[in-house]
C-alpha cells in the first residue's frame, strides 16, 4: 500500500491510498481517482515529504524497557492487548516450552495449581483441549521470546 497527497484541478488537496504506484496509474488513467471534496477527476499527485525518523532519534527515545515508536500500540485494541500481555506477565509464571507437561499435570492434581504461560506446539495443544485442560491462546508473543 502507498499513500499519495493528492490535489484537484479546483486546488482541493487530500490524500488517499492506493495498492502500488502502478494502481495509482492505472486508476488515473482511466478517470477513476476523484477528488474527496467535489468529486472532480483532474487529479495530480503533490510533493510530498516521507515520514522517516532517524536511527539516531529512535535510539535515543527507546530505552531498553520501553516499547520502540514502531512497538507503541496504535488502536485501542491493541492497548487492551498490551495491558493483557503486562497482567499475565505480571501475575503468571513464564514455563517456556514444558507448558503443556505442566498444564496436565496441574490438571490431573499431580503439581499444584499455579497461573502459567509458555509455549504449545498446535498437537499438544489441541490434546490440551481435547483433554479438558482450560488453556487459551495468548494474542501475543512472551516478551522472553521477543526480538
Amino acid at each position: 500500500m502507498i499513500q499519495y497527497a493528492l490535489k484537484c484541478s479546483n486546488d482541493h488537496q487530500f490524500d488517499s491510498w492506493f495498492q502500488s504506484a502502478s494502481a495509482f496509474d492505472k486508476l488515473q488513467n482511466a478517470g477513476m481517482v476523484t477528488c474527496a471534496v467535489c468529486g472532480v477527476a483532474q487529479v495530480e499527485k503533490v510533493l510530498m515529504a516521507p515520514a522517516v525518523r532517524p536511527a539516531r532519534k529512535i535510539a535515543e527515545t527507546s530505552g531498553p524497557k520501553s516499547p520502540g515508536p514502531l512497538s507503541a500500540p496504535a488502536t485501542p485494541a491493541e492497548q487492551m492487548i498490551a495491558d493483557m500481555r503486562e497482567k499475565v506477565e505480571a501475575n503468571s509464571e513464564y514455563v517456556g516450552g514444558e507448558f503443556a507437561q505442566k498444564a496436565r499435570a496441574m490438571h490431573n492434581g499431580d503439581a499444584p495449581e499455579a497461573s502459567i504461560y509458555g509455549e504449545a506446539n498446535l498437537e499438544d495443544a489441541k490434546k490440551l483441549v481435547e483433554d479438558g485442560v482450560p488453556v487459551l491462546p495468548l494474542p501475543f508473543r512472551p516478551s522472553r521470546k521477543g526480538n
